[in-house]
């Protein structure tokens, strides 16, 4: 107990000095989280954190894509809901494709293990580009776009993912097309149901009480309950959790006040809590993330893969961008050219590819290879591209220089 709340308090102590530092240098917040894990690591072997699948899925996820849900406006999201469930949908299975084509023919990895690979590592990751988005300010229709289809482009990943998973584990090859088409389905729409049928019940219990605090542990439960229920009966927790989110953000906690099922205070009280809970979260992934890049093992024969690797993400997420983007350029729904641009260079990747890669089986071929080059892929999309977000932000416009601190 005393070494797990020593770990806790050492977590937030590093997350406010880089807070501090990060504001202070103007640089990019989980840039800094994930220099300051590495440094940790190298000075501290003994720190005693480190990134675990259930980690990451059971404590760090359920409220990062709650506190994203919770805030996105429902009427925001109808707005642009046709691009964005086309990027979040074609645009991960395109690039999940496009990836794992790089690494079977250059590579040389076998069709299973590099499936598996691009389906974890094509959805960009909401974590990563949330924090970013607050660090810079950027708000208004990119924001949306960008927060948006990362979200659901994380349930359309999980849902790859298992796919992929169980092609790579059908040695006989006794899965059908239709089979596979309904398991995508059932996962999905499953995930779906699931997160509906808890953010119900979570309202049903609020609209009971008028107690600040009963309604933030109601939203508490709702997060972790439907993100546990929806793995019990093996669907998308991604999903659930996103659903949960949006339902009882948009008939509570953005609703108006006779129409919402929370108190007024309640609403305040929620807000500020799950903001806490999300920067808490993030600042403990981030960091663990350089803790980990810092103590795995160098694999010299993996080097070329993860230059390989780290090339088709940003190719196959420039190839399903623009075209998908350039679709809807004589429609209501036209993404400028701008927009484009931070859509894929904003491609970060994060946490969910890391809790995928760290649920492979250890008897898979390739097992250490994936989660290497997946931790190396991560790093690179945080570091590289977090640094330079910012200036691209600016050089676009969509920062005022005056606004920076």
């Amino acid at each position: 107990m005393d070494e797990g709340l020593r770990q806790i308090v050492a977590v937030l102590a590093v997350a406010m000095l880089v807070a501090l530092g990060a504001r202070r240098l103007a640089l990019p917040y989980t840039v800094g989280l994930v220099v300051a894990g590495a440094a940790i690591a190298a000075t501290r072997p003994d720190f005693g954190l480190t990134l675990t699948h259930d980690a990451i899925f059971d404590l760090i996820l359920p409220p990062l894509l709650f506190e994203a849900a919770v805030t996105l406006r429902w009427s925001d999201l109808r707005r642009d809901l046709a691009p964005i469930a086309l990027l979040a949908t074609l645009g991960t299975a395109v690039a999940a494709a496009l990836i794992a084509a790089v690494m079977t023919v250059l590579a040389g990895w076998p069709l299973p293990a590099a499936l598996l690979f691009g389906a974890l590592i094509a959805a960009t990751d909401p974590v990563a580009i949330i924090a970013m988005f607050k660090d810079n300010g950027v708000e208004g229709r990119l924001r949306r776009l960008v927060e948006a289809e990362s979200l659901f482009n994380d349930g359309a990943a999980a849902v790859l993912f298992v796919m992929a998973l169980a092609f790579a584990q059908d040695v006989g090859g006794a899965r059908s097309a239709a089979d596979v088409w309904l398991s995508i389905v059932r996962i999905g729409v499953g995930g779906a149901l699931v997160g509906t049928a808890v953010g119900g019940l979570a309202i049903a219990a609020a609209w009971r009480t008028s107690e600040h605090m009963i309604e933030a542990a109601l939203t508490m439960i709702a997060a972790y309950g439907s993100f546990l229920a929806a793995e019990y009966v093996h669907v998308s927790g991604v999903l659930a959790v996103v659903t949960t989110g949006l339902i009882m953000g948009n008939l509570g906690l953005l609703a108006a006040q006779e129409r919402s099922y929370m108190s007024r205070r309640g609403r305040e009280f929620v807000l500020d809590f799950w903001e806490f809970a999300a920067f808490f979260a993030n600042s403990a992934v981030f960091l663990l993330i350089g803790v980990n890049v810092a103590h795995m093992t160098w694999r010299a024969h993996a080097f070329w893969p993860l230059l390989l690797a780290i090339a088709a993400s940003l190719a196959a997420r420039a190839v399903t961008v623009y075209p998908l983007a350039m679709a809807f350029w004589p429609t209501r729904w036209k993404i400028t050219l701008g927009e484009q641009h931070v859509l894929w260079w904003g491609g970060l990747r994060g946490a969910l590819a890391l809790a995928l890669a760290l649920a492979l089986p250890p008897d898979l071929p390739l097992r250490d290879d994936i989660v290497f080059i997946t931790f190396g892929v991560v790093a690179f999309s945080i570091v590289a591209q977090g640094l330079t977000m910012p200036m691209l932000l600016r050089r676009l416009g969509f920062v005022d220089k005056r606004d920076e601190h």
